[in-house]
């Protein structure tokens, strides 16, 4: 540990050594192959594949969720934002547990019960219409491969800082470990890696901390002044830019692919209800250490700020705080755990995205839905390789705005509202894809630094206008409400009784 008189004086540069980082992304990626290959002796049919034949218990698919949904962007982002922004970021970790309840209350159970593989499969069958299919499906796609690429350039970032390799590196190590797992035994497989992976972040994040702590404590270091950080030009947050990006996380955990595919290997709606529940308690976990990070850091590594990569700050404090061969042992952990979390979210999405499109265009096989699989995992890879990396919250912020514009409208609609057409739903989609997209669009191309709040923050304007349009269009439509639609209600809304298994 380095020490001055009362306080802990940071370096110019922490490192990683590179030589204990390339053990840890080693042993990660070994032990999540080795996982994905056990699940390949009992991954047999299509249900297998697609939806682990809907045999997952609450306890083993909360901790899967939990693995697939903490990204990028919750493990490095958001400690990043809070160093930089302190409080003004704590929205982030509080909008995506809290998206997690509005998914209990309206979404789990209802999803479970309509026996759907995926969302297009979902809204063909309320709707009873192949182009709302298509629609679901190229939304879903387009929602899936966004999300991938920022996995990837933080999986860059690491390999980079940690190793010193080239940043390409760390996007191809994590396709091919993707590919392979996923390949090997589809839902089944993924499953498991999934869930021993949410542990091993959870751990990764929390023992470097808590150890941190305990050495700042018990050496009486005094906190730093934080210096004035702007990075982006952007003024700081102000009320609009919250509430947006309250709603953008509300709404966007509703419609991500790679979650809701999950609830639908569930026995019944009552273990899906279940399973939400347990995650709620496990991403309030999980969001404890993340925060602290950044408090820690503001406080006592305040010099990480102007690294200009406040997202490699998780990496880098165990080296800036403790050092020597313990600092080392303790960033090999981080370095696991984030690496980890680019493996889970990505094969997560990878499996929804080999669901829809092996469904929609190689027929539904197992051998389709492999090759479904490589394909959505090189497409995003060189999306990845072509850009540069952003903010990881904020690009996963985006994401998220652009999956409550577009999915989540058609099924909340879909679940709750029986005057809800196919011409309401596909008009709806595109009005939010494109509002919201062209949003996106836009911001780009201005740079972070001109671009005003509410196009940085489409989703408070979007979101109701996908909404209005999909009402408005459904109320002028009403003779396209499918005459499946009472049975297709029931089904959603009529509880099971708890199979045995799942006690």
């Amino acid at each position: 540990m380095r020490r001055g008189t009362g306080t802990l004086q940071v370096s110019r540069e922490a490192r990683v050594n590179a030589g204990v980082a390339i053990t840890a992304v080693t042993v990660v990626s070994l032990a999540t192959a080795i996982i994905g290959f056990y699940g390949l002796r009992i991954s047999r049919t299509t249900g297998d594949f697609y939806v682990a034949s809907r045999t997952v218990r609450p306890w083993w698919n909360a901790s899967a969720i939990g693995g697939e949904y903490l990204s990028a962007a919750s493990f490095l982002g958001v400690a990043g934002l809070i160093l930089l922004s302190g409080t003004d970021a704590l929205w982030f970790p509080v909008g995506y547990t809290a998206g997690y309840l509005m998914l209990l209350l309206f979404v789990a159970a209802p999803l479970r019960r309509s026996g759907a593989y995926t969302i297009p499969d979902f809204t063909e069958s309320r709707l009873a219409s192949r182009t709302v299919r298509r629609v679901t499906s190229l939304v879903v796609v387009m929602v899936g491969w966004l999300y991938i690429v920022p996995q990837l350039h933080g999986a860059a970032l690491t390999i980079q800082i940690a190793t010193g390799l080239p940043p390409w590196v760390g996007s191809l190590a994590v396709v091919v470990v993707v590919c392979l797992t996923v390949v090997a035994g589809g839902m089944r497989s993924i499953t498991f890696v999934q869930a021993f992976q949410y542990w091993l972040k959870l751990t990764a994040l929390a023992v470097p901390i808590l150890f941190i702590i305990f050495l700042v404590a018990g050496h009486g270091t005094e906190p730093q002044s934080m210096p004035a950080v702007n990075p982006t030009g952007m003024p700081p947050a102000g009320l609009y830019q919250n509430v947006s990006l309250l709603v953008a996380l509300l709404f966007g955990t509703l419609g991500l692919p790679h979650v809701l595919v999950r609830f639908y290997t569930n026995p019944d709606g009552h273990s899906a209800r279940r399973t939400t529940l347990i995650v709620l308690g496990l991403l309030s976990v999980f969001y404890l250490f993340p925060t602290a990070y950044g408090l820690v850091a503001r406080m006592f590594a305040p010099g990480l700020a102007r690294s200009g990569q406040p997202d490699a700050m998780v990496l880098r404090l165990p080296g800036e705080l403790v050092g020597g061969v313990p600092g080392d042992l303790l960033s090999a952990l981080v370095v696991a755990g984030s690496f980890a979390a680019f493996l889970s979210t990505t094969s997560g999405l990878v499996v929804s995205l080999a669901g829809v499109i092996s469904q929609d265009v190689l027929g539904g096989s197992v051998r389709g839905f492999r090759l479904a699989a490589v394909v959505s995992a090189v497409v995003p890879l060189g999306f990845a390789l072509m850009t540069g990396s952003l903010a990881l919250a904020g690009s996963v912020g985006l994401v998220f705005a652009f999956t409550a514009s577009t999915v989540c409208p058609v099924l909340l609609l879909g679940i709750w509202w029986r005057g809800l057409t196919d011409a309401g739903a596909i008009a709806g989609m595109v009005t939010g894809g494109v509002l919201c997209g062209g949003a996106m669009i836009a911001g780009a191309i201005s740079g972070s630094g001109l671009t005003p709040p509410w196009l940085a923050q489409p989703a408070a304007w979007s979101v109701p206008a996908a909404f209005a349009v999909m009402v408005i269009v459904s109320r002028a439509t009403p003779h396209r409400i499918p005459g499946t639609m009472p049975r297709i209600m029931t089904r959603l809304h009529t509880p099971e009784r708890p199979l045995a298994t799942e006690r």
